[in-house]
């Protein structure tokens, strides 16, 4: 009889590497590996070779860059959406869209199960959790850090060490990191102490401030309905572009954040991340619907992009309010359109100029020069209205006082 699958979400990391041997040794399973290509810039055809030699019967390599960018990614932008409003989402979202993948290639090859290296205290295991409920609901998973005996990253290298598996990570540099064409996370080893200043050589993309250039760089974005779609004048899709916008950033030391942050498994956790394409495009986008959409649009948006990075942190990009989220999003996009310039200099962002068709902005009413079109004596009566409330109140408390 054939034996039973398991469809395994695999990087090659510390974690994944060993959990092949792992379900070898305690699940009578044939494991099929599925390795993600979300833009992280490495090479995955070696990781072939290396799935094969650790027990896996075969190893998928999906390239999912293009779609991750343009549904996953541009969607949360466009929502102007952060997690406790600095969090850029780099690795929430790039979860469901390996999940869905997981889903498809599992129902391909006939797998009943799905297994994942996520660690049980972190908000991973949930986000690839209930993105597998939404979309198949009888499949089964398995999460080896809740069942293991192994307790930390140190023993993690010495058990793939017994087993001659290769690893990216030694005990000198165990940071636990999540690339993909969005962001890098650094999280772990020194950094669990809040107090500890990162190390000069934590960044891996971003030139740290004292090292970027002297003289500032100018760059333009042009957006259509909220989607960013050239750089400097040049039209690019968006993985090009987006390429293109974290070199530029990373060059000035642009997009690293250091935070601590609320994990939906209830603890608080340190990570430092590097951003700085998805830095400068939410500057920029902010930017333009500044003048593109009108006041009770953009306080309610802002407010609803709360809920939507919390709806992408908590792992529920699968679901009917998200969703709806997002069509509502869609519609407040339609005059997001134009120009945005901004001055990049040793990890600045600062605004240099917006332009749009669209624009709410009127000269002839902002000036404070003289003009014909704003009679300030109106102001006078819509004071008087405005405040009468208040008015009423203070005499109500003056005549309690008599």
């Amino acid at each position: 009889m054939a034996k039973e699958k398991v469809i395994l979400a695999y990087s090659g990391g510390l974690d994944t590497s060993i959990i092949i041997p792992w379900l070898k040794e305690n699940y009578d399973f044939e494991v099929v590996a599925m390795a993600a290509d979300v833009g992280q810039g490495e090479e995955l055809a070696p990781l072939n070779e290396k799935a094969l030699n650790s027990g896996a019967s075969k190893l998928y390599i999906e390239d999912l860059t293009k779609v991750f960018a343009e549904e996953y990614i541009l969607p949360t932008l466009k929502a102007g959406a952060k997690y406790e409003g600095k969090y850029l989402l780099g690795t929430s979202f790039s979860r469901p869209i390996i999940a869905k993948r997981l889903v498809e290639i599992a129902e391909k090859e006939g797998a009943t199960t799905i297994c994942h290296g996520c660690t049980g205290k972190g908000n991973d295991q949930v986000r690839f959790e209930l993105s597998i409920k939404a979309l198949n609901p009888h499949i089964k998973i398995i999460a080896p850090w809740r069942i293991w005996d192994i307790k930390s990253r140190e023993q993690a290298i010495d058990y793939a060490k017994e087993r001659n598996i290769p690893l990216p990570v030694t005990k000198k540099r165990p940071y636990s990191m999540d690339r993909n064409i969005w962001h890098l996370s650094h999280e772990g080893a020194d950094l669990e102490d809040p107090w500890n200043e990162p190390h000069s050589d934590l960044n891996l993309i971003c030139k740290n401030i004292e090292d970027a250039p002297d003289k500032a760089e100018y760059v333009e974005i042009e957006f259509d309905k909220g989607i960013p779609v050239s750089v400097n004048g040049e039209k690019l899709e968006a993985v090009v572009l987006i390429t293109k916008l974290n070199e530029i950033g990373a060059k000035h030391g642009v997009g690293v954040l250091d935070m601590v942050e609320n994990r939906l498994v209830g603890m608080k956790s340190r990570g430092v991340y590097e951003t700085p394409a998805g830095t400068i495009l939410y500057e920029a986008h902010d930017l333009l619907e500044s003048i593109t959409l009108d006041k009770d649009t953009l306080h309610y948006k802002q407010k609803m992009a709360l809920e939507f990075a919390d709806l992408v942190y908590n792992g529920k990009w699968y679901t009917p309010l998200r969703e709806a989220l997002s069509a509502f999003v869609d519609e407040t996009q339609k005059t997001v359109c134009g120009t945005v310039k901004l001055k990049l200099y040793k990890g600045n962002i600062v605004p240099a100029g917006i332009k749009s068709h669209y624009s709410l902005y009127s000269e002839e009413f902002a000036t404070f020069g003289e003009d014909e079109v704003y009679n300030q004596k109106d102001s006078e009566g819509f004071i008087n209205l405005y405040g009468l409330p208040m008015k009423v109140s203070a005499l109500m408390k003056e005549k309690m006082a008599k």
